[in-house]
């Protein structure tokens, strides 16, 4: 047992398995072989077992009448390859359970620990799906966990010696082209064929970000695909320093500095790609956690229908991104899709007749015919700087990355004011906020509301995977709880991804927008310019249609696009 086993000792003194008297030896024991307070109920547990005065079978008996399960005899039990494949042989002997029947989204799982309710939670968060736990007792899962992955080719994790060399023997499949590397010794290649693959793999799921994360007892490794962190094989402790160096070296920062936060850069060159990786490298309590985020610097080619608009929105958006002057911003929390829906808006507006200078910092994606400029603050670069410069290369439109302070605000504003199309991004909660945003920046609100044109608030759901999508009829719990009608449900096509390998059975596959479009008419530029209240703007804009993102998602989910739990999770109730 792992977890509450001072609770498993009570249980089986009141179930009569034994007495009081024996189990305060056992603890006293314990206690005395210098284990600690937490450690010595666990000890004593297996003391017992050990002096036959109890056996597991009866434990578990026990435990699965206290908490009405079901034991399993894993015997002769055979999971197939793909279920074992969920969960690493590493985990599965670290936990102690045993994946061994998957069906539609749910896991039937064997354990030994019923109490460990964490454990299982968090694995059916990594997992996205429903555990059904059943019962054994700790040695038939560790002689199951031998039996099962030993039969399984690829499901089980290396030891040390064994992950060093299927990566040596697999190096010629894992071509990455990298831009800093330095001199390779024997020992080190082993370790720079795993960060090859780990970053040709996530580059392949298309994962947004790797994140390495030193903890107590193991090195962790997760990926985030669709905005979701999923867990994959964890490398052997032991490499946790070799692994992070190597990183650190490629990003060109200082492998001897450990006390202090550094960014660095990578760039590779997969399947004949362009791949930037932004590097941050962060100390911890373990070690050095390290996140790159991985930038396809050619692959941003998204049309506008790609971000997730519907006909109307799609059309109001595009009145607002070809307007002649003014300011159109995009706003949201960070990583809710932002600078994706200004690239977007850039390339549909990209024609030769005009010219366009963005500021970004950092320029994430290159774009042909765009002239991109890249924030610099340690030479006197910032956003003023640039902006004041490309004011006199004579552009049509304006991008910058993001108004922060008073001093680009204003620019901004006088650029919109003397012919200039300016986007750029704010960080507020909904659309009509952006107005309250510039205010409390320090425009003045007659400005305000001679240069705002609109803003877009967005947040981005996963998308149901279209290769195993499926009808799926919503429980009236769930209706209620997002707030959808009867009415609207009757013409709803409703439904919720299977899993299948292409979604690495999770039953999402990318990411679509949600959207609040807030466009300045004469009445709102009437508001604004009096100072009108963000309560009284969006009472103006709902009484003119403007839809909240909560709306917009109850659309995307009558439409099959997404589910219930994805718009629950990216939105707020709707406020009137």
């Amino acid at each position: 047992m792992t977890s509450a086993d001072d609770y498993v000792l009570q249980l089986i003194q009141d179930h009569g398995l034994i007495d009081r008297e024996t189990v305060g030896n056992a603890l006293e024991q314990a206690r005395a072989a210098g284990n600690s307070e937490e450690a010595a109920p666990g000890v004593a547990l297996e003391n017992l077992v050990a002096a036959k005065r109890i056996t597991w079978e009866q434990i578990t008996a026990t435990l699965a009448r206290e908490f009405d399960m079901e034991v399993v005899d894993l015997a002769d039990v055979r999971p197939l390859p793909e279920t074992l494949e969920l969960v690493s042989r590493d985990e599965a002997e670290r936990k102690l359970l045993l994946p061994l029947q998957r069906q539609a989204s749910e896991l039937e799982i064997a354990v030994a620990d019923p109490l460990d309710t964490e454990m299982l939670d968090e694995l059916s968060r990594i997992l996205k799906l429903t555990l059904t736990p059943r019962l054994a007792t700790p040695d038939a899962i560790r002689d199951a966990i031998g039996r099962c992955y030993s039969d399984s080719p690829g499901a089980a994790e290396q030891s040390e010696g064994d992950f060093l060399s299927n990566l040596e023997k697999s190096g010629a499949a894992l071509s990455l082209e990298m831009g800093v590397g330095g001199e390779v010794k024997a020992e080190d290649a082993p370790i720079i064929r795993y960060v090859n693959l780990l970053i040709t793999e996530a580059i392949k799921r298309r994962a947004s970000d790797i994140h390495l994360e030193p903890l107590e007892k193991r090195f962790r490794v997760r990926y985030r695909i669709d905005g979701v962190l999923h867990e994959i094989e964890n490398p052997p402790k032991r490499l946790q320093p070799s692994i992070l160096s190597r990183l650190k070296l490629m990003a060109e920062v200082s492998l001897a500095e450990k006390r202090i936060p550094q960014d660095g850069r990578i760039q590779v060159r997969a399947s004949g790609k362009e791949i930037d990786l932004r590097v941050s490298v962060l100390p911890t309590v373990y070690g050095e956690s390290i996140v790159m985020r991985i930038l396809d610097k050619e692959g941003l080619r998204l049309g506008l229908p790609e971000l997730g608009f519907f006909s109307d929105d799609q059309a109001n958006f595009q009145s607002l991104v070809t307007a002649a002057d003014g300011i159109f911003l995009v706003t949201g929390p960070t990583g809710s899709g932002k600078s994706t829906t200004l690239y977007a808006a850039l390339n549909y507006i990209n024609k030769p007749d005009r010219k366009i200078i963005t500021v970004e910092d950092p320029v994430e994606y290159q774009m042909n015919g765009i002239n991109q400029v890249q924030v610099r603050r340690d030479v006197g670069m910032t956003f003023a700087a640039a902006l004041r410069s490309m004011l006199r290369q004579a552009p049509n439109i304006i991008m910058i990355g993001e108004i922060r302070d008073l001093e680009t605000a204003e620019i901004a504003v006088n650029a919109s004011l003397t012919g200039h199309m300016v986007f750029s991004t704010l960080h507020t909660n909904d659309a009509p906020s952006a107005v309250t945003r510039l205010v409390d920046i320090g425009v003045k609100p007659f400005l305000v509301s001679a240069s705002l044109r609109g803003a877009l608030a967005q947040r981005l759901v996963r998308r149901i995977c279209p290769n195993c999508a499926a009808p799926y009829t919503p429980t009236p719990k769930e209706l209620t709880s997002i707030g959808i009608t009867a009415q609207e449900s009757a013409s709803a096509s409703y439904m919720k991804g299977a899993g299948c390998p292409k979604c690495t059975n999770v039953g999402y596959k990318g990411r679509r927008g949600i959207f609040e479009m807030f466009v300045v008419g004469e009445e709102l530029q009437s508001m604004i310019y009096s100072g009108a209240t963000l309560v009284e703007l969006r009472r103006k804009c709902r009484e003119l249609g403007m839809r909240s993102m909560r709306e917009d998602g109850i659309r995307k989910i009558a439409a099959g696009v997404t589910t219930i739990d994805e718009v629950l999770n990216a939105t707020v109730s709707i406020a009137e």
